[in-house]
């Protein structure tokens, strides 16, 4: 695999508890050489991303309500559109998924149906053209029929990709993705994220039919790869 056959893959994630704007920025000066295809951090950071990014291929992606998803409709909602208005070209949002795992489905699923109009209409009217929604299920709590249920959701509130976990005590594997993979239909997204360190990882994550892959490591990751390719 070439380096930039894999750079579109990664979204490089800045989601430490403690990322500092000073973090943030480094990750933006390094994505903007290495053209991976999003930098993913939290809202806060939205308008730093921005301006550091602008002009460049790399996308501005913001977390919603992570990691906990349970912020309730509302202010996920507002939390969403104000991550648009402030120039995210994706959202990474936590599926309520103590509500799944509670049984409670429908108000998961018109809380995050909710969300995906707010932000199509957002988008819509900004002028702003199409921003991604990514719903992070946290599937390594959940059993194989309701990661099936959590996708059949994610599908049917018109989002465009499963994502598989918030990697806060949890981790991306290869059954999920592959689970995940064989519930979606085809116009919807795999991302595995949690845990994913290595050259080895992504290219299993990916393997598994993962479209894309969420790390920290991406810098590392694509040096890997140069290296085990010889080019540096």
């Amino acid at each position: 695999m070439r380096v930039e056959d894999l750079t579109k893959t990664l979204d490089h994630s800045v989601l430490a508890p403690d990322a500092t704007a000073e973090d943030v920025g480094r990750a933006c000066d390094e994505d903007r050489e290495l053209h991976v295809a999003a930098l993913c951090s939290y809202p806060a950071f939205v308008p730093l991303m921005s301006e550091r990014l602008r002009g460049c291929d790399v996308r501005v992606c913001s977390v919603v309500d992570f990691p906990g998803g349970d912020s309730g409709r509302a202010a996920k909602c507002a939390e969403a559109e104000r991550a648009v208005d402030e120039g995210a070209h994706e959202l990474d949002v936590v599926m309520d998924y103590r509500s799944m795992l509670a049984g409670d489905f429908v108000a998961v699923r018109d809380e995050l149906r909710a969300v995906v109009r707010a932000v199509r209409s957002r988008a819509a009217n900004g002028g702003r053209g199409g921003v991604l929604v990514k719903v992070i299920i946290e599937a390594p709590l959940m059993d194989d029929k309701l990661k099936r249920l959590a996708c059949h959701i994610v599908e049917d509130v018109g989002a465009d990709y499963a994502k598989t976990c918030t990697g806060v005590g949890t981790a991306a594997c290869v059954h999920d993705v592959e689970l995940m993979r064989d519930a979606l239909p085809e116009g919807v997204g795999v991302e595995a994220a949690g845990g994913l360190r290595t050259l080895e990882d992504v290219q299993e994550m990916i393997g598994a039919g993962a479209a894309r892959v969420g790390t920290s490591s991406a810098p590392a990751v694509l040096a890997e790869l140069a290296e085990l390719n010889g080019e540096i």
